[in-house]
């Protein structure tokens, strides 16, 4: 509440100008007409111009590809429609945003320009800097609000979650009930899925985009869907039903964080109400559900407050640890799901044609690839941020830094891949769905179908072994917490981007603290 009251007297103060201006609202990572202060505000104000700009120097960075495309046109061309049903159109262009601006600028002198605050990666934050220079110099003001529960300009991480939860108990803004848009705006044909501007052909499948889906997926989880959510968790193939699958949503803003969260909180007031075991068990999986709403946004706030770690590693003696050691072979074998590790392999295969995958996985893909491989994180990260549909760079690089064991502050955790595979697909029903070579395998050698025969042909033999790839990587972790000033960095990482979470906080006393509490192996 606090945020969203110092930006109104900002737009208040300038309110008195604004009865002769154009509004151009730009639409980033928020396409939906609810919940949008941006929108509203413009609207109240004067005559407004929705713009959504296609800006090819993005989408030829190495995290952006063709399915997060597809998504963004199917909710594009729903926002569209809801535009249409008021009376106007979503503008699109395409080009970079300082010279569409600028081309604007010189069909109506007076500006304003409106929008959400975007925690993106580097390329999206050296943009919006060049736009608010550009704004500067043009005397034209940008209006931000603020995004979910990320906080710009953050003075404390010990402020942070109080401010969230002001935030997320703010009144949900309904859409504007009459808009006056400005016309004989030229602008130029939303691209095709398919234009060759998006970063490559699409491997398979994406989850359909717009706001629409995202209501259904929102509406099925709470009634229902959300029952077994903790028990699939981590378990693939079933995980694809019970989890919410509104990350996507999210990302590309078809629905607010603060909409999930209070329809997910009445939801489970009005579940109270019954004394049913049913009931009682709902309550549990979302209440776990909304803790992982807030993990997101804390996520995300990494990103905002500390932009290079999308590059640089959180804690510096991480540093030239895995680059000198990089292989194609290994990054190749993983890319494609030919490591030798079924649950590993069907994983990947799995990703590459849904472009989702429950969380365990994720982070099983990323461990496997930082440990076994001794990867390094800035080769593996854009390649999965591709393929995931709902990539989200403030989640994504922290989560990877974090599964890389490359933060300093976090419990490094080596999965077992053969004991992966054997507690969440006892059976290989999800392996042999995504690795067909394995059907005829018996289930006794299904999680490593190498011990079944050594004449078998079909599937590769597992590229490392593990013992001694688990071996190397806590020898080469050891190096790192032995330097000299490991602990007080560690204090100052975790001093401006670790939970205050009592719960999680962890102390560091000494360095053999440290090593005793922060690796497991799984």
């Amino acid at each position: 509440m606090v945020v969203r009251r110092k930006v109104t007297r900002i737009i208040f103060f300038f309110a008195k100008n604004m009865n002769d201006k154009i509004n151009i609202v730009w639409f980033k990572k928020d396409l939906r007409l609810y919940d949008h202060a941006p929108l509203c505000e413009a609207a109240r104000l004067g005559k407004v111009i929705p713009i959504y700009i296609v800006e090819p120097d993005l989408w030829r960075q190495p995290d952006s590809s063709q399915r997060h495309w597809h998504f963004l046109h199917d909710s594009l061309s729903e926002l569209n429609s809801q535009i249409n049903e008021l009376g106007g159109r979503l503008l699109v262009r395409v080009g970079g945003v300082v010279p569409i601006l600028e081309n604007l600028k010189k069909q109506f002198s007076n500006l304003t320009l409106w929008s959400h605050e975007e925690t993106g990666n580097a390329w999206t934050f050296k943009r919006d800097l060049m736009v608010a220079e550009w704004c500067r110099k043009n005397e034209v003001y940008w209006h931000e609000y603020p995004s979910h529960g990320v906080i710009r300009r953050l003075k404390s991480r010990d402020d942070w979650s109080k401010v969230r939860g002001a935030r997320m108990a703010e009144k949900i803004l309904d859409k504007p009930q009459s808009i006056q848009f400005v016309e004989n705006v030229s602008g130029d044909k939303l691209p095709c899925k398919e234009d060759p501007i998006f970063n490559g052909p699409i491997l398979t499948q994406t989850q359909v985009g717009g706001r629409k889906h995202g209501i259904m997926a929102l509406n099925s989880f709470l009634q229902d869907r959300g029952r077994k959510y903790l028990i699939t968790l981590s378990k693939p193939g079933v995980s694809a039903r019970h989890c919410s699958r509104l990350s996507a949503h999210i990302t590309y803003g078809t629905l607010s964080v603060r909409e999930i969260e209070q329809a997910t909180k009445t939801k489970i007031l009005n579940l109270c109400l019954s004394t049913d075991e049913e009931a009682k068990q709902l309550i549990r999986n979302l209440s776990a559900f909304l803790s992982r709403l807030a993990w997101r946004c804390h996520f995300v706030q990494k990103l905002e407050q500390q932009p290079d770690i999308e590059t640089h590693c959180m804690h510096s003696a991480f540093e030239g640890m895995r680059e000198p050691y990089f292989r194609d072979d290994y990054f190749s074998a993983w890319k494609t799901g030919n490591t030798g590790y079924p649950l590993i392999d069907a994983s990947m295969r799995s990703l590459i044609e849904n472009g989702w995958i429950t969380f365990r996985m994720r982070a099983m893909l990323v461990s496997f690839a930082s440990y076994h491989l001794w990867l390094d994180w800035r080769k593996t990260a854009p390649y999965l941020a591709q393929l995931f549909t709902d990539y989200e760079p403030g989640i994504h690089y922290s989560q990877f830094q974090m599964q890389s064991g490359v933060t300093g502050i976090n419990a490094i955790r080596i999965y077992n891949p053969i004991k992966q595979s054997l507690e969440h697909d006892p059976y290989g029903k999800f392996i042999r769905r995504y690795l067909p070579e394995l059907q005829d395998v018996p289930d006794i050698f299904i999680h490593e179908p190498w011990r079944w025969s050594d004449t078998f042909k079909n599937y590769p033999r597992p590229i490392v072994d593990h013992n001694i790839a688990v071996k190397n990587a806590r020898f080469q972790l050891a190096q790192c917490w032995k330097k000299s000033d490991f602990n007080d960095q560690a204090k100052e990482v975790h001093r401006k981007l670790g939970s205050r979470d009592r719960s999680s906080r962890r102390q560091t006393k000494s360095k053999k603290d440290l090593r005793q509490m922060e690796l497991f192996l799984d």
